[in-house]
């Protein structure tokens, strides 16, 4: 069971903030400010799913390596680290702050700082979530590794 569970939270995981990441992206490009505020109100209410997702991935992934560091799985186990800190540190206070500020119409040069932040930081933590996918997909055999 903690084997199917492992990949599939993590590719929900990923998607989640894939999902964040382009609804931001495409809305500030393309939408009006309504539109900005219903996405950047919407996102919090994400954070039900992606939590979770991160803490049973993280978990699962734990159970698996059974202590083991070397290799692959050490190499993940160094990033998820790197992916917890920048979610709780960066990602989830711009998020509720940027929901903050588009509830309340604040779409000044703060906004949109923080804005540039959050993705910046989301889109590292997708690398580094596609990081730890390919890992697992070498180490699981289904993707080959470069010559």
């Amino acid at each position: 069971m903690i084997k199917i569970i492992h990949p599939v939270a993590g590719v929900l995981a990923i998607l989640t903030i894939a999902t964040f990441w382009l609804s931001t992206a495409l809305t500030e490009l393309f939408a009006s400010q309504a539109v900005v505020t219903a996405v950047k109100t919407a996102i919090p209410w994400g954070f039900l799913l992606l939590v979770p997702a991160l803490a049973a991935a993280g978990g699962s992934g734990f159970a698996l390596a059974k202590g083991r560091r070397a290799g692959l799985i050490g190499v993940k186990v160094k990033r998820m680290p790197l992916i917890a800190a920048n979610g709780v540190l960066v990602l989830i206070p711009s998020a509720l702050f940027l929901a903050y500020k588009a509830r309340a119409g604040e779409f000044d040069m703060t906004f949109y700082a923080v804005q540039a932040l959050e993705l910046v930081a989301g889109a590292a933590n997708i690398t580094l979530l596609g990081l730890n996918i390919r890992d697992g997909l070498k180490m699981k055999g289904r993707l080959r590794k470069p010559a």
